[in-house]
């Protein structure tokens, strides 16, 4: 499918005045598609090619040379922070599917009451970054920590939740099982329940049905959460950073960076191999689904088949809810309680409550704030005008090459933010921004694109799902009527699509306002500092922890709006096209 500019109207187009020998006869459309290109190979591509190249370079000579990665196997620190970060990450999927599998399968396999109300609260650690959490929940899970302190004095033992990388373990769980959780109830909703009644007419009940038939049809769900919380949590430097737990591979990279320098190669070094982990763990997941049929016979698979509790069942599910829904929600009243405590140390509650720490955070933070809603606004705009142009370019073009823009901006999610951070600092180091004779490194502006680059993936799937929805019929109509292709996009196809693009700005500026990884290696000042290096500098002296959960809560806050304003969006827009076809 070709397209052109319209012609009679006497007015050329961009593509027109280009020469012809670089754009040849590209209509607007495809022009946007190459500007998209070249932003995305400028802004993402290229910065981290920038990290492997180096990591793979001589520092002295400038060859290309292994001799980099023996260097980092053969130190110590290195090879514990590697065996740490494959530990940590690890026993984080094993933590988070003991938390997340007996909820999933409760709420789907029961007729259980107040499932939709359980489910809903699973998903609420997602709305808090994991490092915002980490500090409260040393104050509850710690070595003088509430449970640690009630325990001694009750029982006479205490037991090591927080110590060392087992906090770092207790705290990723806690946020990242959610990701099990969705996927995981999906899928048991999925299965055909005929599959489950056959079993059972063969005799398979209890626990040998859930292994044998149940779990291995609700596979791919599970997977693709575990391969979600492995990579989060192999990639995340926020928590460690805070924990104090700096023999990880993300930390190591960050301190090497910060501490040695930009030209230090094992920074790169760590950072190739976190990206070659991000991809390995989606490649493993997939091989894992490769060649298995998980397919239900009937549409939509029925569920399985729900069942009533008998009275003891059900005092042991609510019980297990219930305990599963305080631990998972410990960090929230933690960082709560801390924001409103006056002090709270080796003590089961803090000594007394005010707002002052909420005064001070505002005297203190404004700068933070409004840098944030620069910053993320600036992200999620790009994001949302990115996503839609690549979204129409993929779904309603024929443009050759078009599906490489969706895998290079869906390619963000394999990148994790500190490798992001040192590509764009090795990168943009000597790109000088005219009239301020700086470095684009270290302007504000490098902090706005990083986020962008981030959470691009996130507004590129709203849009896709909001455009897929649209009729290509409307456009043809208009079309027929004399509208130029551009025209029918602007006033037909974008306004059908307000819902989704209203829904994926709403998601790249919540999640954009609490990205640390990223900002963490950006940030040159405290005039430039968003939100999340506010709450990371607040957080490191126990005179400042009040206001920094105070700050913390703000940015719970600003996410759990962002969510909540997203899916009202999301279903006021179903709501309405379903009206529509209706009439």
């Amino acid at each position: 499918m070709s397209h052109r500019p319209a012609t009679g109207t006497g007015r050329q187009t961009l593509a027109d005045r280009l020469p012809a020998f670089l754009f040849p006869r590209l209509s607007p459309i495809a022009l946007t598609g190459v500007f998209i290109a070249i932003f995305l190979i400028g802004f993402l591509i290229f910065p981290v090619l920038q990290v492997i190249h180096v990591a793979f370079q001589n520092p002295a000579t400038g060859a290309l040379t292994l001799q980099n990665f023996g260097d980092f196997f053969a130190t110590a620190l290195f090879r514990e922070s590697f065996v740490n970060s494959f530990y940590v990450s690890a026993m984080s999927v094993v933590v988070a599917t003991v938390i997340a599998l007996p909820l999933a399968y409760i709420t789907t396999r029961f007729n259980f009451g107040g499932s939709a109300l359980i489910q809903s609260l699973g998903f609420i650690p997602l709305i808090m970054p994991p490092f915002v959490g980490a500090v409260a929940m040393q104050l509850i899970f710690g070595r003088n920590g509430t449970i640690n302190l009630l325990l001694r004095q009750h029982l006479g033992f205490t037991i090591p939740f927080m110590e060392g990388l087992n906090g770092v373990i207790l705290v990723q769980s806690i946020h990242y099982f959610p990701f099990i959780l969705i996927n995981l109830s999906a899928s048991l909703r999925n299965i055909d329940r005929s599959m489950e009644e056959a079993a059972q007419n063969l005799g398979a009940h209890g626990l040998r049905l859930f292994r044998r038939v149940v779990f291995p049809l609700a596979t791919p769900g599970y997977v693709a959460g575990a391969a979600l919380v492995f990579i989060k949590v192999f990639d995340d430097l926020g928590t460690p950073l805070l924990l104090n737990v700096n023999n990880m591979l993300a930390p190591q990279a960050y301190l090497r960076i910060t501490s040695v320098g930009i030209s230090d190669p094992m920074g790169y070094v760590i950072s190739v191999i976190l990206v070659a982990f991000s991809i390995l763990s989606l490649w493993a997941s997939f091989l894992v689904m490769r060649g298995k049929d998980y397919a239900t016979v009937q549409k939509g698979g029925g569920g399985l088949a729900k069942r009533d509790l008998a009275p003891r069942e059900k005092v042991l599910a609510y019980g297990v809810v219930m305990f599963i829904l305080a631990v998972v929600l410990s960090p929230h009243i933690g960082l709560f309680l801390l924001s409103i405590g006056t002090i709270w140390s080796f003590a089961p509650l803090p000594d007394g409550y005010t707002l002052a720490n909420y005064a001070r955070m505002w005297e203190a933070s404004q700068d933070y704030v409004v840098n944030t809603v620069l910053y993320a606004g600036l992200a999620a705009t790009l994001d949302v005008l990115i996503g839609t142009a690549i979204a129409y370019i993929v779904l309603r073009t024929g443009i050759a090459g078009r599906k490489w823009l969706d895998y290079l901006a869906t390619a963000a999610l394999a990148v994790p933010g500190v490798v992001l951070g040192i590509g764009y600092l090795r990168t943009f180091q000597d790109v000088n921004v005219p009239f301020l004779d700086k470095p684009l490194a270290s302007w504000w502006v490098i902090i706005a694109l990083a986020l962008t680059i981030r959470r691009l993936p996130y507004a590129l799937r709203a849009c896709m799902a909001a455009l897929q929805q649209v009729s290509l019929a409307l456009e043809e109509a208009a079309e027929s009527l004399g509208a130029t292709k551009l025209r029918s996009i602007r006033k037909i196809v974008v306004p059908l699509m307000t819902g989704g693009i209203l829904a994926g700005f709403v998601t790249s500026f919540a999640t954009a306002a609490v990205e640390l990884s990223a900002t963490i290696m950006l940030v040159s000042s405290d005039s430039d500092s968003p939100l999340a290096y506010g709450i990371y500098l607040f957080m490191q002296t126990p005179s400042g922890r009040g206001a920094g959960a105070a700050l913390g809560m703000l940015a719970v806050v600003i996410v759990a709006l962002g969510t909540v304003l997203s899916q009202i969006i999301i279903e006021r827009d179903k709501k309405l096209r379903t009206t529509g076809r209706e009439h």
